[in-house]
């Protein structure tokens, strides 16, 4: 599917940028913004230069020199992502960018609301539904998920946290399964998704009432797999279970109007662990901007709680803090 006419100019305006300046942008984007980019800038081969004038006429600037833009896109994919992301993050994205369309067509489901999604594969086998949703968002399998009836949603779960790699058979049954989304090809080398980690992350996002039952129903198979997945599960108050030293360096990386949302949902106790591992004159100001506050929705404060989640998990992948679970000291 060719990227619509923004997504088409944003590309244009990166690779105009240059490496360096394009991976700063992309630092700055969700995972489904940096896809959609980096399969725009894959296929973009060579740009008139009135075009590039054109794109960068709406961001107030003229180019006066480049003719036209010829560059090797693949390098230039492979170098910007992971000058953006690390190579770790980068490897899998670049992969599903540039390396056959393995999942060209579960790219198109990424822009559908979760019910539709839930009513066009619902009736697929189990398999074939957990080998889709590990391929999307975790926020988009959680939702679809919910759609589910509870036996089949339970179903999918259990084969995602015992999914250790998608094999090419698998893939090129999940191709006949949804139209043209793989390429089928023999060749394709397993991907390293779903697992403990991927059921964690979609559970974070499923709500109290489903995550209960689907690790019920997983501990009824295997206990210790239920206990991995829940080591593996992080939620806001979670935060006090951190050592006071690595509550300090998270609170450097938030800003103060994000905390104050975030804390307006959050326990006592978790709010005066927050208090003390601040300055005694920025924790008064803290206080007094949560008295100060109204009443915010639900959804304002869950958002702000899970950026400031993405911000602990980095810090976590960064080795700067540590997470503990369930009385372990895991990475996660």
């Amino acid at each position: 599917m060719p990227p619509d006419d923004g997504i088409e100019k944003s590309a244009t305006l990166l690779i105009a940028l240059g490496e360096d300046h394009a991976a700063e942008v992309l630092k700055h984007l969700g995972p489904r913004e940096v896809q959609k980019l980096g399969h725009a800038m894959a296929i973009l081969k060579s740009v008139p230069r009135t075009k590039v004038e054109g794109v960068l006429d709406d961001f107030h600037k003229v180019v006066t020199t480049q003719v036209s833009l010829n560059v090797d896109t693949e390098n230039y994919i492979r170098n910007v992502l992971t000058k953006a992301l690390g190579d770790d993050k980068a490897a899998n994205l670049i992969s599903r960018i540039l390396q056959g369309g393995e999942t060209a067509g579960i790219e198109g489901l990424k822009w559908m609301d979760g019910a539709t999604v839930a009513d066009l594969i619902k009736n697929e086998h189990p398999q074939i539904i957990a080998t889709i949703l590990v391929h999307l968002e975790n926020d988009q399998a959680s939702e679809i998920l919910n759609h589910f009836t509870e036996r089949l949603r339970n179903d999918v779960v259990l084969r995602i946290a015992t999914l250790e790699g998608i094999q090419p058979a698998a893939l090129m049954e999940l191709n006949e399964a949804l139209a043209r989304v793989l390429s089928g090809s023999a060749a394709i080398k397993k991907t390293a998704m779903g697992g403990v980690r991927s059921v964690a992350e979609i559970l974070n996002f499923i709500g109290t009432a489903n995550e209960t039952s689907v690790i019920d129903a997983v501990r009824e198979y295997d206990p210790d797999l239920a206990q991995k997945i829940l080591d593996e599960m992080f939620v806001f108050e979670n935060l006090m279970d951190i050592d006071d030293r690595s509550i300090q360096l998270i609170l450097r990386e938030v800003q103060s109007d994000s905390l104050v949302l975030a804390l307006k949902g959050a326990s006592e106790p978790l709010r005066e662990k927050i208090f003390k591992n601040m300055s005694q004159r920025a924790s008064e100001m803290l206080r007094e901007d949560l008295e100060a506050r109204g009443p915010v929705r639900v959804s304002e404060v869950e958002a702000e709680q899970k950026e400031i989640l993405k911000t602990v998990r980095r810090l976590a992948d960064e080795g700067q803090i540590v997470l503990g679970g369930a009385g372990s000291e895991q990475m996660i």
